[in-house]
């Protein structure tokens, strides 16, 4: 028996074995960048139902990243309304014949939560400094270190598991009803599935801000350095 997690290899370039998962995300990946690039080049003052739909959607992840950081979201709205949209189209493609949501699959969570990990180091060095952000490792003691670094692996684990766990289990269970059932009776399982998706897309990129939020807070002793500053001016 096949196991669910081994993935047959398509095609192979040299060492790099090609495998459907990749080649659906970075379908999306071309497609997402090939809609907001056509739609950047049609952008109008009055917008049209288009434009306008895409507006309301863009402020709402942006008040959404906002309402978490408690700063401004612009910074980070490249990053998480990318991942957020990436995971609508990647979470919705089990209603299209003959395509797998590509997070069914370990590699794509297993790159996404990479993302994650690396953006919120990013963030947190770049608000910071390299010095002051691997402080806070050390607060309020030495001894805490390694349960920081401990918290910080396994919550990008968990971030990627939860993902990875609730969408295979989808596709598993409507594979069972799909060889059991036939065609038909699937139906409000894959609409279950459609919202399932959406709802996991969201929990992803909300946790992923909050990372990112605990990342660029202001800690103690960089407020007590700002001050300082502010002081001496």
């Amino acid at each position: 028996m096949t196991s669910p997690l081994l993935e047959p290899i398509l095609l192979q370039l040299g060492p790099v074995p090609i495998r459907g998962s990749l080649l659906t995300s970075c379908g999306i990946t071309l497609l997402l960048g090939a809609g907001s690039f056509a739609l950047s080049r049609t952008l109008r003052s009055e917008p049209g139902k288009l434009q306008a739909i895409v507006e309301v959607i863009v402020t709402t992840i942006l008040d959404q990243i906002e309402e978490v950081t408690r700063k401004q979201g612009r910074t980070y709205l490249p990053l998480l309304g990318t991942l957020f949209l990436f995971l609508i189209v990647a979470n919705s493609l089990s209603l299209l014949p003959g395509l797998t949501p590509p997070t069914e699959r370990l590699e794509t969570v297993i790159a996404l939560g990479l993302v994650v990990f690396v953006s919120v180091y990013y963030f947190g060095i770049r608000r910071h400094g390299l010095v002051q952000y691997l402080k806070h490792f050390f607060q309020p003691t030495p001894i805490l270190f390694p349960i920081h670094v401990l918290s910080e692996l396994t919550r990008t684990f968990s971030l990627m598991m939860r993902l990875f766990g609730n969408l295979m289990s989808h596709g598993l269970i409507l594979g069972v009803i799909v060889s059991v059932a036939g065609l038909l009776v699937p139906i409000p399982i894959i609409l279950f599935g459609l919202l399932t998706g959406v709802v996991q897309a969201y929990i992803f990129s909300i946790l992923a801000t909050v990372y990112i939020a605990a990342a660029v807070e202001d800690h103690p002793q960089t407020q007590s350095h700002d001050h300082k500053e502010t002081v001496g001016r």
